[in-house]
């Protein structure tokens, strides 16, 4: 099993964030799982400027690091989004990855994997942060078990007070991987987003049967030649 962190602090091994998950992932060590942390700040992952080529093709237009961040992301079983708090919201590394998930999501390429989200702060946003990620994760068809937050106040030594809950995360989402894990308003939510990326799908069948198969095979739609 495996579990990739994707870290958007662009302090990269300074960040206190990245610290904090690192503590996730090391009870998820203890838990047998292989683990990575990918600094997105390390990549160079160019803003997505709408063009909807991807939507055709299912590649990007522009040639950079993304498609390698997409397939360490689709080798993962479980999902770790972290982030700091910048103005309220996570950093620009992180959402400019998330605008380049665009067709991951209309296609629900991650669907059926395991998440959670891990956020710090000086003093507050972490809750709305937190929710946020989350709501990426299902918007990808990824099951969440929650999250870990801290508010440092500036200090970074901090993240050691949280050192239990870490661990309780990690091994929460272990389990929940390797046992399955249910919460029927997650569901109903991914159900939903299925429903309304159906028609991208539909409309693009004939450029992307494989996808429109597997949509099939997955039971989200139904073939239209039958």
């Amino acid at each position: 099993m495996k579990a990739l962190a994707i870290q958007g602090s662009p302090r990269n091994i300074r960040s206190t964030t990245r610290r904090l998950v690192s503590l996730v992932l090391e009870a998820m060590e203890g838990e047998g799982v292989e683990t990575e942390i990918i600094d997105l700040c390390e990549f160079r992952i160019i803003p997505c400027t709408a063009c909807d080529g991807c939507s055709l093709t299912g590649r990007c237009v522009f040639e950079d690091d993304f498609p390698s961040v997409a397939r360490r992301v689709a080798d993962a079983d479980i999902i770790i989004l972290a982030s700091p708090v910048y103005i309220d919201n996570v950093t620009g590394q992180m959402k400019v990855f998330f605008d380049r998930l665009a067709d991951a999501i209309h296609y629900q390429t991650f669907s059926g994997k395991t998440g959670c989200s891990v956020v710090t702060t000086h003093t507050s946003g972490g809750d709305e942060v937190i929710s946020y990620l989350n709501h990426v994760l299902n918007y990808l068809g990824v099951m969440t078990v929650g999250g870990l937050i801290i508010a440092t106040g500036g200090d970074t030594s901090a993240v050691e007070t949280v050192r239990e809950q870490a661990i309780s995360l990690g091994k929460r989402l272990v389990a929940a991987a390797q046992l399955g894990y249910h919460d029927p308003r997650q569901e109903a939510d991914m159900e939903a987003n299925r429903n309304f990326f159906r028609d991208i799908v539909l409309e693009n069948r004939d450029l992307r049967p494989d996808d429109y198969y597997r949509w099939v095979r997955m039971g989200w739609i139904r073939d239209a030649d039958k």
